[in-house]
């Protein structure tokens, strides 16, 4: 037969036990909470990285379309030059 103290001590342990179990119940909500919490943030800055990828395509193809007009304006300005000078000699050898 269980003495008083014993039939104490086992529902204090059960008590502790339950304790216990009703902590680790809410500690697992907590941290589903923050597992969802975390893969939303993630999906936003996975949405937030393809974005700016995205983006940096486009400029680099803009930026490519720039030097490339570019380089077409700087052979155009030579070739024009290049045809200002000659009117010019030709103007100079007319007051010659």
């Amino acid at each position: 037969m269980a003495t008083p103290d014993t039939s104490r001590s086992e529902t204090d342990a059960l008590a502790s036990l339950e304790d216990r179990i009703l902590r680790a119940v809410e500690l697992m909500g907590q941290l589903r909470q923050e597992n969802d919490s975390l893969k939303e943030q993630l999906e936003s800055r996975n949405a937030d990285r393809d974005a700016a990828a995205a983006h940096v395509v486009e400029l680099r193809a803009e930026n490519e379309q720039l030097n490339a007009e570019l380089q077409n304006l700087r052979v155009e300005r030579n070739e024009v030059r290049a045809r200002i000078e000659k009117l010019l000699g030709q103007l100079d050898l007319l007051n010659t």
